[in-house]
């Protein structure tokens, strides 16, 4: 019986976010795996009180022991943001480039894990042997330092994950794509290429980062009274722009944000950002004339509690802004995000400040490919199948059809929970199904996606809450009036809601006897169904609705 080889996304296929990839080799049944990337994606406005969201492991969970390590590509959080929360179900051995390796160990501090043992640093371009695999990291270019692309050789053939990527010809800070060996591996023959397809729709390319810099300084030099930037921290090259710009046109800059703090933090650990002004203190920063200083801060999404928000209500209790400001929002709006951003921008524009997003300047770009730049990558790869990730459905499929344009003999359309068999057959197909599904982290717990406590909040969002104290007497009767309480109902009498259900109680009551607990417990739900019919009735909402009976 032949070997296999098999690829098994278990997020981030027809999605864009929440990364996690697995390669496996052996006989059936009996495999080592691998796993690329292991982040998070963002709750919206529907599941309330959750913050992220990441990919159920439980599929390698069950296979641990043939687990061989965590391979990180970067260090953006749908890649690297899940690990200190699920890697204490698989405990194995963490392999990161420097840069990603700081961010990693201070996830895992908050957690109080200490993962010194676990975590190996791989240096750039560098390799790690995983037998049946050898890992080759390839330095690419991104939005976030040392990108990396994985050359993954096994007996079957190499694999080439790209992780994320763009063909930036000046990227600023950090190496430029290692080109040369990507022509190289497309020469010795690539069996598969697993590739972003976040960009598949948008024509020419990406753009770099250094014409990005030089629009944002002629920008700042029109510019005359203070300055605030927002951008994403972990994009360490238009940060860099910010402290280039700011000496260029005679500005102090000031670090705003606990984020944008640890980036700093951390590239300057691994020997970026030398050549930079010092930056400084937001409490000193107050004391500087308008024209003499810029604010490089979060929130460039609108997040409610990014430092741009707090900035805009005035609230930051070190930076105040005012009438001839300029905040410059450098970043990509993401889909999802345009109305609470939307609404910011409103806010700044009606206040009198000046707002420059990508929609007016150009003062951004992409860190993932356009066509032009996946062009570039397909004629050095030529690669044998290829299977698009990092995108919508609709992303993959484009992908799919861009893949046929340039005569790939075997693209492979993927979803989350697919296995594709690589290896042997006549060509790569997909020929089972994992289990996949998400995790919420509610709280500081993991939950399922179908967890009470969730189901529980989302009733409460919609529907309210109604809660009924009953006092029992020893004969089991009912002692005086209910207790009642209830929130987010649209009540327009009140008086007339009380007495409303006081009376449904009253009836429902009536006609049981409690002298078991079972007795009791048919009341609980019996009260449970006349309540909420009669709110349904009365304000169109059916509440959670929660009975307590107690015994005087």
């Amino acid at each position: 019986m032949k070997d296999e080889l098999l690829f098994c996304p278990l997020g981030g296929s027809g999605e864009i976010g929440m990364n996690m990839n697995l390669f496996g080799y052996g006989q059936p049944g009996d495999h080592k795996w691998i796993m690329v990337d292991i982040g998070v994606t963002f709750a919206d406005d529907t599941i309330p009180g959750v913050d992220l969201i990441y990919p159920d492991p439980g599929f390698i969970v069950e296979r641990k022991d043939n687990l061989l390590g965590i391979v990180l590509t970067h260090a953006h959080e749908d890649h690297i943001g899940a690990i200190a929360h699920l890697w204490p179900k698989l405990k194995c051995k963490i392999f990161a480039t420097p840069f990603t390796a700081v961010l990693i160990r201070e996830k895992f501090k908050e957690k109080h894990i200490d993962i010194t043992n676990e975590l190996k640093i791989v240096e750039l371009n560098g390799k790690v042997k995983l037998e049946p695999f050898d890992i080759e990291y390839i330095t690419l270019t991104h939005s976030i330092l040392e990108p990396n692309g994985l050359r993954i050789q096994t007996p079957a053939g190499v694999i080439l994950h790209t992780g994320d990527w763009k063909v930036d010809p000046n990227p600023l800070i950090g190496d430029e794509i290692n080109s040369k060996r990507l022509k190289q591996i497309g020469e010795e023959g690539v069996l598969a290429m697993i590739c972003d397809s976040t960009n598949v729709f948008s024509a020419g390319r990406s753009g770099s980062e250094l014409d990005v810099r030089k629009n944002i300084l002629n920008i700042m030099e029109r510019l005359k009274k203070r300055i605030i930037i927002t951008s994403f921290a972990s994009n360490v090259a238009r940060m860099e722009t910010a402290f280039y710009c700011a000496e260029k046109t005679g500005r102090q800059i000031s670090l705003v944000g606990r984020s944008m703090h640890r980036i700093y933090k951390a590239a300057r650990q691994c020997g970026y950002l030398k050549n930079t002004i010092e930056p400084i203190d937001p409490r000193e920063a107050k004391h500087f004339s308008r024209e003499k200083i810029v604010y490089l801060c979060t929130g460039s999404q609108g997040e409610p509690m990014g430092a741009m928000m707090r900035i805009s209500n005035y609230t930051h209790p070190d930076i105040f802004i005012e009438k001839g400001d300029a905040v410059i929002f450098s970043s990509k709006i993401i889909p999802g995000n345009e109305k609470k951003l939307y609404k910011l921008h409103n806010q700044l524009v009606k206040d009198g400040i000046e707002v420059i997003s990508e929609e007016t300047e150009f003062i951004h770009v992409s860190g993932h490919p356009n066509r032009e730049d996946l062009k570039d990558m397909y004629e050095w790869v030529k690669p044998r199948c290829v299977i698009p990730v990092h995108g919508e459905h609709r992303h993959m499929i484009e992908h799919i059809n861009f893949a046929k344009e340039m005569q790939v003999p075997y693209p492979v359309q993927v979803e989350n929970g697919d296995i594709v068999k690589l290896y042997p057959g006549e060509k790569p197909e997909v020929y089972d199904k994992a289990p996949s599904s998400r995790l919420y982290l509610d709280g500081n717990v993991s939950v399922d996606e179908d967890a009470q406590s969730i189901k529980d909040r989302k009733n409460l969002s919609a529907n309210g809450y109604l809660e009924v104290t009953i006092l029992i007497t020893p004969k089991g009767n009912i002692h005086n009036n209910p207790i009642l309480s209830f929130r987010g109902l649209p009540v327009d009498d009140k008086d007339d809601f009380i007495y409303g259900i006081e009376d449904e109680i009253e009836k429902t009551v009536r006609s049981f006897k409690l002298g078991s607990k079972q007795q009791e417990h048919n009341l609980i739900d019996a009260l449970k169904i006349s309540c909420r019919k009669f709110s349904k009735e009365k304000t169109g909402k059916k509440p959670f609705t929660n009975i307590n009976l107690v015994k005087i």
